[in-house]
C-alpha cells in the first residue's frame, strides 16, 4: 500500500463514573469530517491516578486500536501529551508509541501544558483563538506535526475533525 492511501487515526476518551466511551476518527489530512468513526464502551475503567493518566486511558485506546487496521494508519493523534516533562518521560502519547512498537508516529494535541514539559511542545494558535493548542510528537518531527495540526480544516482553535471527535465522545 503506498503512502497516499494511508489515513490518520485520532482518538479521544470520555469518562462517566467507571464507564468510558472511546472514539476513533479515521480521516485524511485534507478532510473536513471523519471518513469513519469507531466507538467502544469500556466498563470498569481504572480510577484516575495523578501522574499516571496513561494507566486509565491506554486500555480504552487499545479498544480502538484493536478495531482499526494499523497497516492503513500513517499517524495517530491523541488528546494528550507525548512527554510529561522536559526529561522526556513518556505520557500517554509516548506510552502508546512504545506499545505500538515505535512504528506509527503519534501526535499529541493538548488544550493545556504542563509546567515541566515546555521543551517538548510547540504551542500553535488557530483561528482567532488567543489560547494555543500544545503540540507534541514522537516518530515525526515536532515542527512537521505542528504544521499538520495547524493546517487541518476548521477556522477555530480545535480543528473540525478533533472538535467532532470531542463531541461524539461526550454524546450519550
Amino acid at each position: 500500500m503506498n503512502t497516499s492511501d494511508k489515513i490518520i487515526l485520532a482518538m479521544d476518551v470520555h469518562y462517566r463514573e467507571n464507564v468510558a466511551k472511546a472514539v476513533g476518527a479515521l480521516f485524511k489530512w485534507e478532510s473536513d469530517a471523519p471518513n469513519e468513526l469507531i466507538v467502544k464502551y469500556i466498563d470498569d475503567v481504572s480510577e484516575y491516578i495523578p501522574g499516571e493518566f496513561y494507566k486509565r486511558e491506554l486500555p480504552c485506546i487499545r479498544e480502538i486500536i484493536d478495531s482499526a487496521d494499523l497497516n492503513r494508519i500513517a499517524v495517530i493523534i491523541v488528546d494528550s501529551h507525548i512527554y510529561i516533562n522536559n526529561n522526556r518521560e513518556y505520557g500517554l502519547g509516548g506510552k502508546l508509541w512504545q506499545e505500538l512498537g515505535q512504528r506509527i508516529p503519534v501526535i499529541g494535541v493538548a488544550k493545556s501544558s504542563f509546567k515541566d514539559n515546555q521543551e517538548t511542545i510547540t504551542p500553535i494558535k488557530r483561528g482567532n483563538s488567543k489560547k494555543p493548542l500544545y503540540i507534541s510528537s514522537i516518530g515525526i518531527e515536532l515542527e512537521v506535526a505542528a504544521r499538520l495540526i495547524l493546517n487541518m480544516k476548521g477556522k477555530y482553535r480545535l480543528p473540525d475533525i478533533l472538535k467532532t471527535l470531542d463531541s461524539v465522545t461526550k454524546e450519550k
